[in-house]
Order: structure tokens, then C-alpha cells, then sequence
């Protein structure tokens, strides 16, 4: 962890070392002490000692949580189990956002389904206040029966959005061609689950059966190794290096590429409809550099 001062400020930065080094070492902590709830009130549930949290919507109201800290790069994993059964209408977000008009976003949003039809996993990336680019997969598992690890890395040089693990998409800085890139705006970790069925599902055309209610996504196991934004500077974990320069080998491009080939059912970069005056210059060069 690094912490800057001038030569006659050696004990100011002896203390926000060591207060940034308590704020990053709680990171990996109990939700009690990561994280604050933004909406929902009594249906943010935290249980074991802070080791689980449970969302839950009714009819009246959904709810959500965010992160504490605020990150200007990290690598973010959280385990989630989702909404079982008739899921319909429902959207469990997990998502990485600034603030202001002109915000960048990093998206997970898991679109939920009638019983037995599979969830749809939403992604996409804002960069000044812009998205339009969706990408979206089938799982191959069940996300209802057990827990699996949701991971956004998020470094100078590339976005990887990650299941278990697994790669399944990146989105590289391209500025050198005049790609917007988040790089410039601290942002704080959500999640949230709530009601979407005007879209959600077949688009809006099945509704949320609230027969079925209350809806329940569960988390546990966050952890934020990130450059914490404190006092207008960025102060990184001393695991910096093992993501700061992050990029995929040959092994983990072949992981994306059978996901993409298997699992994708949607592509912005694909959708010459919704581009008829061109794709999106990140779509021609995303696999050349």
C-alpha cells in the first residue's frame, strides 16, 4: 500500500498509511464492515456474524446495499446465489457505478425467468454517461442451487467480466482511438434486486408473480482488492501488482472464446440493425490489440 507525503509530512503519511491500510484489510471483512444499505431497510438481512447477506422483494419494495469504500481500479468478487423458482420480472444487479451525469458503469444484471427457463446474464459497460454495449449469456449451471463467484477486474488497460472464475468478456482501453474509457472517476460497488418486469423478461411480455414473493438473492464472501479513493488520492492494496496489469493468456482467451461460441445471446458488436451507420470502433479492433 502506498501513501504519498512530502519529506516534512513523514507522520501525516505514517497515518493515512495506516488508516488506509485498515480500510483496505476490512475490505475482505464482514458485510457489517464493508458495506451499508442503501434501500429496503429491513430487507437487507445480514447473518452468520456478517458472513451472509440476503436481499429481498416484496410488492411494496426491493432493496439494495452498496460498498463503503469508493475504488479507482481493483479487482471486485462477490459469491452470489440467485432468486429461485418463478423469477420472473426480477433483476439481481451487482454492478460498479460513479456518480453525476456523466458517470462510468460496470454492469452484472441477472435478468430473472419463468421455472425451469434459464436466467439471462446482462452486461455492460458506461463511459461518460454512455452505454449500448450489451452482451449477454446463458449460464452453464444453475445460479439458483449454490453460490458461484462474480468477478469484475478493472485495471488501466482492460475490463474482465468473470464467472467462477471463467472470462467471459473484456472490454479493453482503446482511447488511442477515441474510445471512451472509465479510467478518470472513482466508483463505489452496488447491488441490488429489484422489480423490472415492463423488460426483464421476453421483454416485459411475463410478469412478475407476486404470489411468489418474497424474492430472495443471497451473497457472501466479498472482497474488494482495489485502490481505495480516500481524502482525494487512490491507495492501493500491496497485492496491486498481482491485477493492476491483469490481462487474459492464451488459455483463459479459450475459456472466453467457448463461453462466447456456447453461451452468448446477445453481442452489441453483432447488431448491424442497431448500428446501420457502423458498428462501434471497439467491435473492429477489440481482438487486435
Amino acid at each position: 500500500m502506498a501513501a504519498f507525503s512530502s519529506p516534512s509530512g513523514q507522520s501525516t503519511g505514517l497515518v493515512l498509511l495506516l488508516l488506509t491500510s485498515f480500510l483496505v484489510a476490512t475490505v475482505a471483512g464482514s458485510f457489517y464492515q464493508s458495506c451499508d444499505t442503501i434501500w429496503g431497510e429491513e430487507r437487507v438481512q445480514i447473518n452468520d456474524g456478517g458472513q451472509q447477506l440476503t436481499l429481498s422483494l416484496d410488492k411494496s419494495s426491493g432493496s439494495g446495499f452498496q460498498s463503503k469504500n469508493e475504488y479507482l481500479f481493483g479487482k471486485i468478487d462477490v459469491q452470489l446465489k440467485l432468486v429461485p423458482g418463478n423469477s420472473a420480472g426480477t433483476v439481481t444487479a451487482y454492478y460498479l457505478s460513479s456518480k453525476g451525469e456523466t458517470w462510468d458503469e460496470i454492469d452484472f444484471e441477472f435478468l430473472g425467468n419463468l421455472s425451469g427457463q434459464p436466467y439471462i446474464l446482462h452486461t455492460n459497460v458506461f463511459t461518460q454517461g454512455k452505454g449500448n454495449r450489451e452482451q449477454q449469456f446463458y449460464l452453464w449451471f444453475d445460479p439458483t442451487a449454490d453460490f458461484h463467484t462474480y468477478s469484475i477486474l478493472w485495471n488501466p488497460q482492460r475490463i474482465i467480466f468473470y464467472v467462477d472464475g471463467i472470462a467471459i468478456r473484456e472490454f479493453k482501453n482503446l482511447e488511442l482511438l477515441g474510445v471512451p474509457f472509465p479510467n478518470k472517476q472513482k466508483m463505489r460497488l452496488y447491488s441490488t434486486l429489484w422489480c423490472a418486469d415492463d423488460w426483464a423478461t421476453r421483454g416485459g411480455l411475463v410478469k412478475t408473480d407476486w404470489t411468489q414473493a418474497p424474492f430472495k438473492a443471497s451473497y457472501r464472501n466479498f472482497n474488494a482488492d482495489a485502490c481505495v479513493w480516500s481524502s482525494g488520492n487512490s491507495y492501493c492494496s500491496p497485492n496491486k501488482n498481482s491485477w493492476f496489469w491483469e490481462e487474459l493468456d492464451s488459455a483463459k482467451k479459450g475459456q472466453m472464446k467457448w463461453v462466447q461460441d456456447n453461451y452468448m445471446v446477445y453481442n452489441y458488436c453483432t447488431d448491424t440493425k442497431r448500428f446501420p451507420q457502423g458498428l462501434p470502433t471497439e467491435c473492429a479492433f477489440a481482438n487486435i490489440f
